[in-house]
């Protein structure tokens, strides 16, 4: 694609249950195709609170399947109003076996594609090791009719192997729904590093492949259900930034926000031109890389 392209990103709080933030979603959707945007990405997990502060076997009854409830809500929305939407739900693929998965709806309301989480923590408050299951489909793009999107989530964001395997296979953006906040014990000093960080590495992967990277994060604190934890302050910060790492556009740490702003795909051909990466990696130098250690 080469002419501009409006992008919207639904950085959003929890309001409380699956029905109030579905519509919190098409309110967001709505007004993203009103002001002309052709693609609206949404969080990760999107429908509820982030459950995975805790270990739980009912929660497992927040999962559906795939096509399901929301795919079909948001494949009448795309339909309608033209766009295409990014989706990230916690899918049922079979009893016991459930995937932290993202969607992604085309213009004519078709499932374009799903990937699948590959990269899962397992930290305090992030227990998703305990919920999902690894991806396996591997790192391919889904081809739209705006374009072939690389959709990742979250975890997968600190990965520089997940970026470029999507680049790899031809994505023309990379695209992470996401979930991540401050343990708010935290010195103000450590969550100002940890949110400088993941932004870099983000814009790395921007710099290093010649894309451009869009990620959109919950925002607001979020309780431990059991209240032994000190709860998850999920710091928003969503942003999308050019295939030089320059940022286009960023919101704030506090407050929701429909992040609107316009993107060139086409920028990729003329900053890989100056900066041809794919042309000089030594791709015969590189089989330790699929070693987890060189001891």
């Amino acid at each position: 694609m080469s002419h501009p392209l409006l992008i919207a990103l639904a950085q959003q709080s929890d309001q409380g249950s699956a029905a109030a933030n579905l519509d919190d979603c098409e309110t967001a959707i709505r007004t993203a195709a009103n002001r002309g945007c052709g693609l609206v990405l949404l969080q990760e997990l999107h429908n509820s609170s982030y459950f995975c502060q805790i270990e739980d076997p009912a929660l497992f009854d927040l999962a559906e399947p795939i096509p399901g409830p929301t795919t079909e809500r948001l494949s009448k929305l795309a339909r309608e109003l033209q766009v295409v939407i990014i989706g990230s739900l916690f899918e049922r693929r079979a009893p016991g076996l459930y995937h932290n998965t993202a969607v992604v709806l085309d213009v004519d309301g078709s499932l374009a594609g799903i990937y699948r989480k590959m990269h899962i923590p397992d930290d305090p408050g992030y227990y998703e090791k305990y919920y999902f299951t690894p991806g396996d489909l591997g790192f391919n793009p889904v081809d739209t009719a705006i374009g072939r999107l690389g959709v990742l989530v979250c975890w997968d964001q600190w990965f520089p192997e997940a970026a470029r395997a999507m680049a790899l296979a031809g994505a023309q953006i990379l695209l992470y729904p996401t979930a991540i906040g401050w343990d708010p014990c935290d010195s103000s000093a450590e969550q100002t590093r940890q949110l400088e960080a993941w932004v870099t590495v983000q814009r790395g992967h921007a710099v290093a492949n010649g894309l451009t990277v869009a990620a959109c994060n919950r925002v607001g604190f979020e309780p431990d259900p059991r209240g032994a934890g000190s709860g998850a302050r999920f710091w928003g910060s969503s942003f999308v930034c050019g295939p030089q790492g320059e940022m286009l556009a960023q919101a704030d740490a506090q407050t929701p926000k429909l992040l609107i702003t316009e993107v060139n795909l086409a920028r990729t051909e003329q900053v890989r031109r100056m900066w041809p990466f794919l042309r000089d990696r030594r791709i015969d130098a590189y089989d330790d890389l699929k070693r987890r250690y060189r001891d």
